[in-house]
C-alpha cells in the first residue's frame, strides 16, 4: 500500500483521484483499506486547509425564518419588541443570553449556531 501524506494541493488533487478510482470498491480487501486510509487523511487536509465556519447567527435566525415562514413579527416573542428585533436583524444589538435561550426552545435554532461569533449581551 503506497500511501504518502498530503502536503500539498497537488498530494491532495492526487489523493481525491484516487479516492474516486476506489470508490465503490467491495470491504475486506487491500484497495478497501486503501480508501479507507485515504478518507482519513484527505478528511483531516480538508479540515486544515477549508474548515467550514459556523453560519452568522443572525443568518441562522434569517434562514429558519425562512424555514418556517415567519416575519419579523413573529420574532418579537423571543427577542423583543419590533425595534429590538429589527436592531438584531441588521446586525446593530446583539443577542443577549435570554433571547438565544427563547430562539433555541422556541425556533430550534441550535446554540452553537446562536453563540458562534457573536456579541453576547448578559
Amino acid at each position: 500500500m503506497d500511501i504518502q501524506a498530503i502536503k500539498t494541493e497537488q498530494d491532495y488533487d492526487r489523493a481525491l483521484s484516487k479516492v474516486e478510482e476506489l470508490w465503490g470498491i467491495d470491504g475486506g480487501t487491500e484497495d478497501a483499506d486503501k480508501l479507507d486510509v485515504l478518507l482519513i487523511l484527505v478528511d483531516d487536509y480538508e479540515k486544515i486547509h477549508y474548515p467550514i465556519l459556523p453560519p452568522d447567527p443572525i443568518e441562522a435566525i434569517k434562514f429558519r425564518m425562512e424555514q418556517m415562514n415567519l416575519t419579523r413579527k413573529d420574532l418579537e416573542p423571543y427577542i423583543g419588541g419590533r425595534g429590538r428585533v429589527s436592531e438584531v436583524l441588521n446586525h446593530q444589538r446583539g443577542l443577549s443570553l435570554n433571547m438565544i435561550r427563547n430562539l433555541h426552545a422556541n425556533l430550534s435554532i441550535p446554540l452553537e449556531n446562536l453563540i458562534s461569533e457573536t456579541k453576547v449581551r448578559v
